[in-house]
Order: structure tokens, then sequence, then C-alpha cells
């Protein structure tokens, strides 16, 4: 939308005045009662920059956090075209009439202006879209892996206080933003396609090295044995890498989402993944390292925000990094410059 477009002001001026509503303890109330619209604004409210909305959405998070950490946080991922979205709306039909209640998000760093793919899944995720157990939002890419982070980290604990015990966060990008998605999720699956000629071609070690699951997806009717071939060659690969700290073995097999086939598998690996990493306490572990993890991630995205957004800050980060490029003054020195003006400006 066109910001020197009068309907964008309108359409601005009525989301401030919805957004100026909402209040962290009347939201926090109608979460715990599952009400999906309340979830929806409560979102919203966690996307926007504002520093009074901030301010409730950080009271929201904290109010949510106790009722929070109890689903299964699933990360997915695979290049485009590998039918990561008809696996999850395949997978998700399932959870639910298993009597789950699922989330799904996605995390598209490279789609600041469209808003990311998964807008275009939900009418890919037709009967997903419209189950009652079943939450779809969008993740706000924003311009950088750390908003994308922290909005989807958040997004987590509210789904989880709202009652979903699911929780499916798809990479629409590919590069970093799957090693976003890893250090937020409990499970990494990975999807990959059979008979594309060399079946490691392309795949990076880190991504491989990151995965607890691999699925060989669209083996459909005819294409078992390519499938099955991917198979043992990703069996072979993961066998170089080393354990798992989790002490998890990671499993590899083909399913067909289309015809709903071997999709028990996947199933049956969360359910023992999880009984495992509960059992050894690996799981409490593994998400405190992550909230610490975020922590930095967190502070160090806050910093960068509050740099350019003060117009005195960031001028001086640009003097600095012009002096520093002309060998005017060392990198150590214009640092300590630039914390000492902020520790001065009256912002720490």
């Amino acid at each position: 939308m066109n910001h020197e477009d009068p309907k964008y002001h309108a359409w601005a001026a009525r989301r401030k005045e919805r957004l100026d509503g909402l209040k962290a303890d009347l939201l926090f109330a109608k979460i715990l009662e599952k009400d999906r619209a309340a979830l929806a604004n409560a979102i919203t409210l966690i996307e926007s920059t504002k520093l009074e909305h901030r301010k409730e959405a950080n009271q929201l998070i904290n109010l949510c956090i106790p009722h929070s950490g109890k689903s299964w946080r699933i990360g997915i991922t695979g290049v485009p075209g590998v039918g990561k979205s008809t696996f999850i709306e395949a997978i998700g039909e399932k959870l639910v009439h298993e009597g789950h209640r699922i989330a799904v998000m996605a995390i598209d760093p490279s789609s600041s202006v469209s808003g990311g793919s998964i807008l275009g899944d939900k009418t890919r995720m037709e009967k997903l879209a419209t189950m009652d157990e079943v939450f779809i939002r969008p993740t706000a890419s924003g311009k950088t892996l750390g908003g994308v982070a922290q909005h989807t980290r958040e997004t987590v604990i509210l789904c989880e206080a709202a009652g979903y015990d699911v929780i499916l966060i798809e990479t629409v990008g590919v590069g970093q933003s799957e090693t976003v998605v890893h250090s937020m999720v409990d499970f990494f699956m990975l999807l990959m396609l059979s008979g594309a000629g060399d079946e490691l071609q392309g795949i990076k070690r880190g991504i491989m090295e990151m995965a607890d699951g691999i699925l060989i997806t669209k083996a459909d009717e005819g294409n078992e044995n390519s499938a099955q071939r991917a198979k043992r060659t990703y069996e072979g690969a993961l066998h170089l890498f080393q354990a798992k700290e989790s002490g998890w073995v990671p499993k590899v097999a083909p399913i067909s989402s289309l015809q709903r086939k071997d999709l028990d598998l996947p199933l049956q690996w969360w359910e023992n993944y999880f009984n495992q990493v509960r059992a050894s306490g690996y799981l409490n572990f593994k998400r405190k390292n992550q909230d610490l993890q975020f922590f930095e991630e967190s502070f160090q995205y806050q910093m960068a925000q509050f740099i350019a957004e003060d117009p005195h800050i960031r001028n001086k980060y640009a003097e600095l990094k012009q002096r520093i490029t002309q060998g005017t003054s060392s990198s150590y020195e214009a640092a300590n410059e630039l914390l000492q003006l902020i520790l001065h400006h009256g912002k720490l």
C-alpha cells in the first residue's frame, strides 16, 4: 500500500486506535479462554514497534510465560517446492484427529514487503485453515532476522498459553532462517526430495547436522524406489556426523503427504523424542540455553534498533564508521566513544 495514499493513512489511524485499546490484562484473560480473536490481537500488539505498545506487549508476555512451555515445538525446513505446506496440512489434520491443537507460523526474512508466503499457504492448507483446533498466522518479517526471531518466539509463548500443544514453525526463506528456527524449536525436521540427481547436492552440511529427522517427500506411487535410494543415502550421510548432545539418533523415512502414506512415522518420532528428552532433563536444559541465546540476540537487536531510531546516535554512529575506514580512529576507541555517548544520552 502506498504510504502517500489517503487510504493508507486511514488504515494506519484505525490500526493505531485498535492497538491503543489493547491491554495486557484483558488480552491475557481471553487468551487463557482460548479466544482466537484475542490471540490474533495479542500477536499484532507484540509486532508493533511503538514504545507504549511494547510495554503492554512485555507485560502480556510475562503474564503468559507461566502458562507456556508444554507444547512440542517443531521446526520444518526444506527447499522451495519440497512440499512443506502439503506436509503441514497432512500432518496437521492427523494431529487434530488425535486430539491436538496446533499453531502454524513461518519465518521468511526475505519477504519484508509481501509478508511471507504463509499468506499463500493458507489457501494451500484449505482444510487445516478451517479447523477450530488450528491457528495459522504469518510472522511479521520485519527487516532483520532479529525482528523475525523476537516476534516468532513471543508468538510461541502466546500460542502455548492459548492451549496449542503442537507448534509448527516453517522456514519459508532459505539460508540463515534455518539457523534461526533451529534456535527456537525442540525438534528440527528437514524435508528432502528424491530423484533429483545427486541427493546431497546443494544441501549444506550444517543443515543436515541440525536435523533430528529427515523426510523424503513425494514418495508417491511409482517413486518408491527412488525414495528408498534417497533414504539410504541420507542415512549414510548422517553416520558421518557427531552424536547429538540429546542422545537422540536422527531418523530418515520416505512419505507421501498427498496419499497420506507413512505419516505415522514422524508422529512416532516426535512422541519418542519428547519422551526421551523430558526423561533425561535435556528438554529443559535446551530451552534454558535457547532463552539465554535469545537474551543475547534480543539485546543486540534492540541496541541496533535504538541506534537506528535516535537521530543523534545514528549520526554519530555513521561518523565513527567513517573515521574507522579513514584510519583516524581505532575500532575500540570508536566503540567506547559510542558507548559513552549512549550512557550520557540518558538511555541506559
